[in-house]
């Protein structure tokens, strides 16, 4: 699964709108859409505050893995 994907994929199962994510990432709604649809490519910062606000792997959201682990701790 690719990332743009996934993203997607937790964000529904979670029942958050797009919107509410892309406020967390401080960016427009319309620049989170492209993200999901793969249009855009995610900065890996993005994708790191994706990964701690889900408490998932990067290697889960990113799709090297399709085991759902939690965020690493410090």
């Amino acid at each position: 699964m690719k990332y743009n994907e996934r993203i997607r994929e937790i964000r529904e199962d979670r029942s958050l709108t797009q919107q509410k994510v892309a406020d967390l990432l401080h960016i427009g709604q319309r620049t989170y859409a492209d993200y999901e649809s793969g249009k855009t490519r995610i900065p890996i910062d993005n994708l790191l505050i994706l990964a701690r606000f889900y408490d998932v792997s990067l290697d889960y959201i990113t799709g090297a893995s399709n085991i759902q682990t939690e965020y690493p701790k410090k």
